[in-house]
């Protein structure tokens, strides 16, 4: 019985009760069916941005919502946003990345470094290239890539069964295809690693035969090929290519997939936020929004 006396009393004796009035108390409840209105729908631009780049972070996620949140006239900043996905368990927990090692203890020749003093502020004026390994059943496919170091596009990948020479010149080729700059091949250097692959007769041949610089890291210090690393771990945390796979042809599928939602898709700090096509298209010095460490070579991205 008393129950149901509390059930029966009305909006106004209530807001008497707590010292509010009765407009006080629609406004907020208006208030907070808009709010809870807005947030769903950023929470579905998010889902439609993490569909096609799983492990986007906050910052990057938020400049690229930002324009349909105007659009929307939405007024929601980036630590709102964080709160939200908090709120929501969709903050992006950073992973430790597994090991990796080069085999440069071959009888092959190896190049200087040309890239260690270079300031780099144009496209095709430097490429860096890394091999990382993709988990397919019970074994590994190998996969190559090839960077512009200005731009931060994936110019040329392949993905090989196999960690031998085949798959890195195939990636080369691609990348070899893509340059678009008339009389420009003796100025572009491409830097890697002094793995074995990089130093094998075929693949130092294709680049004289393109008139490319060869360039390598003095000692195989991982911190002297930072950018081709780097996007080595966004692959991978950000697309997720470091699930496990069933097929090579499954692979492959999320591998084209990734790169190419990584070129057109994705901001890079180091380029003010513009994607590497975006970037690559522009061709320009760009505004860089960190700050390099002393010492080692710093790279965000």
């Amino acid at each position: 019985m008393r129950d149901n006396r509390i059930a029966n009393v009305g909006v106004g004796p209530l807001c008497k009760l707590f010292g509010k009035s009765r407009q006080a108390y629609y406004q907020k409840y208006y208030h907070t069916e808009e709010v809870n209105t807005q947030n769903m729908l950023v929470l579905d631009l998010v889902a439609a941005f993490r569909r096609e780049i799983p492990g986007l972070g906050t910052n990057k996620l938020y400049r690229l919502i930002r324009p349909s949140l105007h659009l929307s006239e939405i007024k929601m900043g980036r630590d709102k946003l964080h709160s939200l996905l908090q709120a929501h368990n969709l903050i992006i927990r950073a992973s430790r990345r597994a090991p990796k090692t080069t085999n440069s203890n071959h009888w092959m020749k190896k190049y200087p470094n040309l890239i260690k003093d270079l300031q780099i502020v144009t496209t095709e004026q430097v490429w860096v290239c890394d091999l990382t390994y993709i988990c397919v059943g019970n074994d590994f496919n190998y996969l190559s890539l090839i960077t512009d170091a200005h731009s931060r596009m994936i110019v040329g990948y392949c993905l090989h069964p196999f960690l031998n020479t085949e798959g890195c010149i195939t990636a080369l080729e691609m990348a070899i295809a893509s340059r678009t700059k008339e009389g420009a091949a003796n100025s572009l250097i491409h830097h890697s690693d002094r793995g074995s692959q990089y130093c094998s007769f075929q693949y130092v041949s294709k680049l004289r035969e393109s008139g490319v610089n060869i360039s390598m890291t003095d000692n195989g210090d991982p911190y002297e090929n930072a950018m081709a690393e780097r996007i080595n771990g966004i692959l991978k945390v950000d697309f997720k290519l470091n699930r496990l796979f069933k097929s090579h042809a499954e692979a492959l599928l999320a591998t084209k997939s990734a790169i190419a939602n990584y070129n057109l898709l994705r901001p890079h700090m180091s380029c003010d936020y513009l994607t590497p096509q975006a970037a690559h298209l522009l061709d320009q010095p760009m505004r860089m929004h960190w700050k390099k460490k002393q010492g080692r070579q710093s790279v965000s991205t």
